[in-house]
Order: C-alpha cells, then structure tokens, then sequence
C-alpha cells in the first residue's frame, strides 16, 4: 500500500508549501487532508470548498509541474485507487444507490480509459517491447490474483505467435524455480494491477538477482514493480473500479500480439498450420464439417 506522504504528488506539496501563495496553502493543505474527496471534484468545485478562484486552482496545478487539472486529477486517483480497501470501492460504486443507470456509466468509463490509454501509450517503449518479446529465446508472463486473468490472456494469445512461451502464477512458489533455471537471455513480462500482491514484488526482486529482463504492464505509474524494469507501459484509468478494470489492458495486450505476428511473416503461418493440424488430430475444437461430430450424438 502506498503511504499518502510517500506519493510524488503529495511531496511536491511539501516540498513547495512555504513557496506556494497563502491560498495555493489553502489548496494544498486541503488536498493533503481530503484525497478521496477531491479525486472526484472539478477544478470549480474545488475552488468552492477552499473559497479560492478557479484561476488560483490552475496556478496552483501548474505550480506543481502538471500540464493541467485532468493530469494532477490522474496522479491523484492513481493514489487513492491504490490505498483503498475492497469495502471503501463498493461505497464509491454506488450499488445500493436506486436507478443508477450503471451500465452506460460503466462503457463511459471505459471508453474514457481507451482514450486515455491512445493519448498517453508511448509508441517507442512499444517498439522496443516487441524488439524483445521477437528477440528473446524465452518469454514468461507472470501475474497474481486480477492480473492473473491478464497474464494468462497474453502468454496464451503468444502460443499462438512464437513457441517458448510459459505463463506462470505469481502465487505459486515455483514460479521461482521456472525463472531460476529459464534460458539466458530470458524476457520476463509482469502484469500488475492495484493492489499490487506482494508476491509479484518479491518475484520482481528475484528476476532483477538474476539479472533477466523485466518487462512491467500496470495500471498506474506507482506501481511498486516499474522499479524493477527495463521497460514500462502503463494502462491509465481515468475512475476508480469496484473490483478492477481490463479493458485496456486487454487491448494493449492484443495491440502487442499483433505487433510480434508481424515480425514473423512466413515462420508465422508455419507455426499456426502446426497448431491448426494439432487441433484437428484431437479434436480440440468444434467443426461443423467434421464428420461424426459431436451433434450427430444428438
């Protein structure tokens, strides 16, 4: 969990206290004392509840080095969606609240999310990710608990791009002894989404002993993982989700896959036959055509 204190939004607060003006002092101390609260204001209607301008709300943000209120709005709820428990997220959800139109709220959201991920992605970390995910004799994708589901999603559609693809539980202790005996030159790519597991750090730590490569995927810039990478993408959220949201997770995820089939070209379709001639050797997937098929029983 991160400590209030500890975040980089709240020391730049600190740190420029005494040089800020008697009302930027306002702002601050009010920020400091209400994170939860302010997340989900407008510039207005902070400035209201500090009986500041709105032109006082914009110099203060700007007195802080971000490029606007939205940009201090991110790194603020970066915070708050990393320090709140299960039971504050179900009060924020409003599921008890009658009529909540939840579902157009919800796609809002997201397409909110997807928005901001095309606005802020950096198309030069991509590059190089997929450099390594090509180059690499080896790629394992770890995730723990939500980020699990990710990991899985991404070592999965990488079988069917590339072989020597192992997904790995980060709860599972032998996921250690997977990454100990991996072969040099190894690409370990973590997915981590708020609140970050513990084991995922202590795994971070051992690829960093080992000196292997470590790709990180997270949600928000303070994850506790990116410090252990080589390089970083992150998945920015514009809310705050009850359980925890995929959507551009997934997406990116997808982009990335899509990225490394490119590189393969004929080796591409190679690879794919070999898979698509074990599929119908075992009869692992539906066939209309395939005679004696399953819905002949019926």
């Amino acid at each position: 969990m991160v400590k209030i204190g500890d975040h980089p939004l709240m020391k730049k607060i600190v740190e420029q206290h005494d040089s800020l003006t008697p009302k930027g002092r306002i702002l601050g101390d009010y920020i400091m004392k209400n994170p939860r609260k302010v997340v989900f204001m407008t510039g207005k209607e902070l400035a209201a509840a500090c009986q500041v301008s709105e032109a006082t709300v914009v110099r203060f943000v700007a007195q802080l080095d971000y490029d606007g209120y939205a940009d201090f709005l991110q790194a603020l709820r970066d915070l708050v969606d990393t320090e709140m428990t299960l039971v504050d997220r179900v009060d924020l959800s409003e599921i008890k609240k009658p009529g909540a139109d939840r579902f157009r709220k919800m796609i809002t959201q997201e397409i909110d999310n997807l928005k901001q991920l095309y606005k802020t992605l950096e198309m030069a970390t991509v590059k190089q990710i997929v450099d390594e995910l090509h180059a690499s004799p080896a790629v394992y994708v770890i995730g723990s608990r939500l980020s699990y589901t990710m990991a899985y999603y991404m070592g999965w559609s990488l079988t069917k791009v590339r072989q020597q693809i192992h997904i790995l539980k980060g709860s599972d202790s032998s996921s250690i002894d997977w990454l100990t005996i991996a072969p040099e030159g190894s690409l370990v790519v973590m997915i981590a989404i708020s609140r970050y597991p513990n084991e995922l750090i202590r795994i971070a730590k051992h690829v960093r002993r080992m000196e292997q490569k470590l790709v990180v995927i997270a949600d928000s810039s303070v994850c506790p993982l990116i410090g252990f990478a080589e390089h970083t993408l992150v998945v920015p959220s514009r809310n705050i989700p009850m359980i925890g949201g995929g959507t551009g997770m997934l997406c990116l995820i997808n982009y990335l896959t899509t990225e490394l089939a490119g590189r393969y070209n004929g080796e591409l379709k190679a690879h794919q036959e070999k898979l698509e001639q074990v599929y119908r050797e075992n009869d692992i997937l539906f066939n209309l055509e395939m005679p004696g098929g399953m819905l002949e029983e019926y």
